[in-house]
């Protein structure tokens, strides 16, 4: 993903749910991006709860660092994310 900034991070998900929420190429407000975020991680780590008894703590580790990358962005309400890519 491409923050407003330019900065690229890339980002974890234990689940291909991800790909329900984003799609590559295409730009999110920010704030837009951190609701789909949150649900789409939120999603996966109950997923790998469901079926190993306890959540993702990758996936939802990736969603406080995604929370916190935002901050700076909050107060722009035309700032965008844009999800570059999915890898497998």
């Amino acid at each position: 993903m491409r923050w407003p900034d330019g900065t690229e991070a890339d980002c974890y998900s234990p689940s291909l749910v991800i790909q329900d929420y984003f799609s590559p190429g295409q730009d999110y407000p920010v704030r837009e991006f951190l609701e789909k975020a949150d649900t789409a991680l939120t999603q996966a780590s109950e997923r790998v709860r469901a079926r190993y008894g306890f959540p993702c703590s990758r996936a939802l580790g990736q969603l406080r660092a995604i929370r916190q990358a935002s901050v700076p962005f909050l107060t722009h309400p035309d700032a965008q994310v844009r999800v570059l890519s999915f890898r497998s």
